[in-house]
């Protein structure tokens, strides 16, 4: 009974459908943005999902490619249910943290109280760089410091999608210590 689930759903979803879900457990519904994984969802879906998640107080867990945040700005900080954007957004480590998507989120992220943030997917975002992905560290650290009571962190095991360099989650989880030194902060988040 402690366990906790996120659901993709599409419009064959009801209400019933919904209502089903939460007395399992289900607490949230996952929409990916991100190309290689079909793009855009249908937004009326989108938009129908919110209606009938919102008074199960449930959240969206949202998934994007780093380019694509500018042009979400507007409509995250309009939800009107809390959302955690997975994966740091993607944003790609070698473009540096001044980067327009990372500024974006970051600023998404300090001001709006429903944002939560994963600070998982080092291993994507530091691709580029390969193990141990410390690229990832001072965006999480950025993060973690603009709200740090709206973090989550995990490894994305078993790692779908992988491109390039399939991680070890020893690697990763060496990664928390320097992502937050302080055990307070890390017992928060973990």
């Amino acid at each position: 009974g402690k366990y906790r689930g996120v659901a993709n759903s599409d419009d064959t979803f009801t209400e019933a459908t919904f209502r089903r879900l939460h007395d399992q457990g289900f607490r949230g519904v996952r929409f990916n943005f991100v190309a290689h994984l079909g793009g855009v969802p249908d937004m009326g879906e989108f938009e129908r999902a919110i209606a009938r998640i919102r008074p199960l107080g449930w959240h969206l867990d949202l998934h994007f490619d780093a380019k694509d945040l500018p042009k979400y700005d507007a409509m995250l900080r309009d939800l009107p249910v809390p959302f955690i954007i997975d994966h740091m957004a993607r944003v790609p480590t070698q473009a540096g943290i001044d980067q327009e998507p990372f500024q974006v989120l970051l600023a998404l992220h300090r001001r709006n109280p429903k944002c939560w943030v994963k600070i998982s997917g080092a291993e994507r975002i530091a691709a580029a760089e390969g193990p141990p992905f410390h690229g990832a560290v001072p965006f999480a650290k950025a993060l973690i410091e603009a709200a740090p009571d709206r973090i989550l962190w995990g490894t994305d095991w078993p790692h779908p999608n992988i491109a390039r360099h399939m991680p070890n989650d020893g690697d990763l989880v060496d990664l928390v210590p320097l992502m937050m030194p302080d055990a307070a902060t890390q017992q928060q988040v973990l």
